[in-house]
């Protein structure tokens, strides 16, 4: 009986693994715990393993790498077309096998240690970001009630709220001044946790040289810098910066047929993080985009002059996503757009 390729269903506590012979027959189908599973590779020779990218698959990939296997990670709705027909484990794990061997299949990179404690500060901040939003809005909510109005902005509602505190003539009961502390209380603290988590992440950002090169480039600060890096690493699994941008969901959906080329909205597909970093980075270049260098404010201007504000800022991002894949695969510094003059002056040099 022999292995060639290895398909993986994972789970948190159970494993289902099909093997695939080289002739595409299922030569092996066994269930393992954990330990079991690293037990009955350990002296296994197959040409691949391939598991679907979900939660334990970068451990399990990088205890099976140990191992000398080539181990490869797809997304879970690249491998659905290879099942063949009604849903259980085993024929999860064999649609897995199946795909892992197809040359133009899209995989996953295995991340390090480094790149997930990354990951993990941002959806904490993420998570603390968001749950400041909802602290503000419930604040707001509770007072609109009792006839009392803040200015949008967080810094409005945090600066407001202790003179509505304070003011004895609003006519607020005391059960309501005591929640409202409380929640002012919980408000300081996610602040804290948010500022903390921040400069962590300005830490690491100066102390990778990837990161600094990134930073270079415009709409592109520590936290945008520190998740791309901690996602795609050196940018090896796209083959250009289009893909990248692709994956982010910052370019259009196509509906084309019969020769004939239809493009929608962008397609919003990916890593929505990351896109929503690039947009934001995108927004504030397009407020200061005369301070911007001589080529990249002549863009941005031929632009804005034609298109909605929403979508320069999505195509801006679309550019700074390219660039920064530029950036990392091809470990060079940014370089500034030049003007047409600047590029002409230069070439006659």
């Amino acid at each position: 009986m022999e292995i060639d390729t290895i398909g993986i269903d994972l789970g948190k506590t159970v494993f289902h693994l099909v093997g695939l012979n080289v002739a595409g027959e299922v030569v092996v189908r066994r269930k393992f715990s954990r330990l079991q599973l690293l037990r009955f590779t350990a002296n296994l020779r197959v040409r691949l393993i391939g598991m679907e990218s979900c939660g334990g698959s970068h451990f399990l990939g990088r205890s099976l790498r140990e191992q000398g296997h080539e181990v490869r990670l797809m997304p879970a709705q690249y491998v659905k077309p290879y099942v063949k027909t009604n849903k259980n484990d085993y024929i999860d794990a064999e649609a897995i096998a199946e795909a892992v061997g197809r040359a133009n299949m899209r995989f996953v990179p295995i991340k390090s240690d480094e790149q997930l404690d990354m990951q993990s500060l941002h959806r904490v901040r993420d998570r603390w970001v968001a749950r400041r939003t909802s602290v503000i809005n419930q604040i707001r909510g509770l007072l609109l009630e009792r006839g009392i109005t803040f200015r949008k902005g967080r810094r409005h509602a945090a600066a407001s709220l202790p003179a509505a505190l304070e003011d004895a003539d609003n006519r607020l009961s005391g059960l309501l001044r005591m929640l409202l502390a409380q929640l002012q209380g919980e408000l300081r603290q996610l602040q804290s946790q948010i500022d903390d988590s921040d400069a962590l992440i300005a830490k690491a950002a100066g102390e990778h040289e990837p990161c600094r090169r990134l930073m270079a480039i415009p709409g592109i600060g520590p936290l945008t810098a520190t998740a791309v890096a901690a996602s795609i690493g050196n940018g090896s699994e796209f083959r250009k910066g289009r893909s990248f941008a692709a994956w982010l969901g910052l370019v259009p959906k196509q509906e084309s047929t019969g020769g004939k080329q239809k493009l929608l909205g962008i397609s919003k597909r990916g890593n929505h993080y990351l896109r929503r970093l690039f947009v934001s980075g995108a927004r504030a270049v397009l407020q200061c985009r005369d301070k911007q260098s001589a080529g990249l404010s002549a863009w941005l201007g031929q632009l804005a002059s034609r298109v909605h504000t929403n979508v320069a800022a999505v195509a801006l991002a679309n550019k700074m996503a390219r660039v920064a894949w530029a950036v990392l695969a091809k470990s060079e510094a940014y370089r500034p757009p030049l003007s047409a003059i600047s590029a002409e002056a230069l070439a006659c040099n």
